[in-house]
């Protein structure tokens, strides 16, 4: 029974002396509780629409204090006016509206001869979570509208009816279609992660790092093998998960070749910035158990604050801010774009823009790392 007590001496020591286990231990179920209890369900915000008034008759005054109602109180959408209906839809598809309010010519004077005038609601059916949101205040508005009013002295009158005639931009698109970007973008770190990281501990510990240095190869070109290893690897396993779930999913026209190319480009700069990122983590680590211990702590801040599964328009301010320096958020918008709106190159310059610089600030943290650890 003493052996048996020396060993579990030993362990709990071991376990004890080991800041980082603890701190994961300790962090990660509260970690987990604060990001998961605000990624899911939030009331949808801040949503780009726009509006083309083409009527300027005085029965449109009501209609766009009723936006701006919404647009101070629920703050569903951000009413954002163009004169030019097809500059609206242009920046619709390029990704940058989430939807667009198209108030017709003769909407006054159809509302003031009771031929029920339509407003037109053009959304970007990609995110379903977003679009039901928007189409469900508009439904909400033209209910208010339609109500019988009362004049004092008279009885109830009938008020013009309006209509909300709503345009979806792309076909149906199912839950599953969205997540594909997700898991895409999951499918690279976890290569990150377990063919990056986890491995580079692994041969570090073994002592083959030192074997490396008795040879003639530098510091620097070592790193750079591990680094370009990862990423062929990363970007191997992201564009097998595309190919293969685009095929599962349905995916319209996923073989067209400028299209894959796309894909393959932000694929390839995501699979720079995150195994960048996971070398610049892993270089100063020498416990095997670190990296395995932290990998559902950088998979809850990494994955789900992305917009993977759920909007982040529906997310908290707090959380906002932490997407927008998520390199995940990036590669899902990016993919997203790709994959569900069939769009250009032109699209997702931002985020090949946003993934570039992810990528030269961890290489270079990375590599003065490596400098004071190899």
């Amino acid at each position: 029974m003493n052996r048996a007590l020396a060993i579990i001496e030993r362990d709990l020591r071991k376990f004890f002396r080991s800041p980082t286990l603890l701190l994961v231990t300790l962090v990660l179920p509260l970690v987990q509780l604060v990001i998961l209890g605000n990624a899911f369900g939030g009331n949808i915000r801040n949503v780009q629409l726009g509006v083309v008034n083409l009527d300027h008759g005085p029965e449109i005054v009501p209609l766009l204090r009723k936006l701006d109602a919404v647009a101070a109180n629920a703050r569903t959408f951000v009413p954002i006016h163009y004169a030019d209906q097809g500059r609206a839809l242009a920046a619709l598809h390029a990704g940058r509206l989430g939807a667009v309010l198209i108030i017709p010519p003769h909407y006054s004077r159809d509302l003031l001869l009771k031929l029920h005038p339509q407003i037109g609601l053009v959304v970007d059916n990609t995110d379903r979570f977003v679009a039901t949101s928007v189409e469900s205040v508009f439904s909400g508005i033209a209910n208010r509208m339609n109500q019988p009013f009362q004049r004092a002295g008279t009885a109830n009158l009938e008020p013009p009816f309006v209509q909300i005639a709503t345009v979806e931009v792309y076909p149906y698109i199912p839950y599953i279609q969205y997540l594909l970007p997700g898991s895409i973008a999951l499918a690279i770190f976890v290569t990150a992660m377990i063919g990056g990281g986890i491995v580079y501990i692994d041969d570090k510990s073994r002592g083959l790092h030192e074997g490396y240095l008795v040879t003639p190869i530098t510091k620097f070109e070592l790193v750079t093998g591990f680094i370009v290893a990862g990423v062929v690897k990363a970007v191997i396993s992201g564009a097998t998960v595309m190919l293969l779930g685009g095929m599962i999913a349905g995916i319209h026209d996923l073989f067209n070749p400028a299209r894959l190319l796309g894909l393959l480009l932000v694929i390839l700069a995501a699979g720079l910035a995150l195994i960048s990122m996971m070398f610049l983590l892993m270089a100063r680590v020498s416990d095997p158990l670190v990296p395995r211990a932290i990998f559902g702590v950088l998979n809850t801040l990494l994955f789900f604050p992305s917009g993977a599964v759920y909007p982040i328009r529906a997310f908290p301010p707090w959380m906002r801010a932490l997407s927008t320096i998520d390199p995940f958020t990036y590669a899902v918008h990016g993919l997203r774009m790709l994959l569900l709106k069939q769009a250009s190159l032109a699209p997702v310059l931002r985020d090949l823009l946003m993934l570039s610089i992810t990528t030269a600030i961890m290489l270079a943290g990375a590599s003065w790392a490596f400098k004071r650890s190899l």
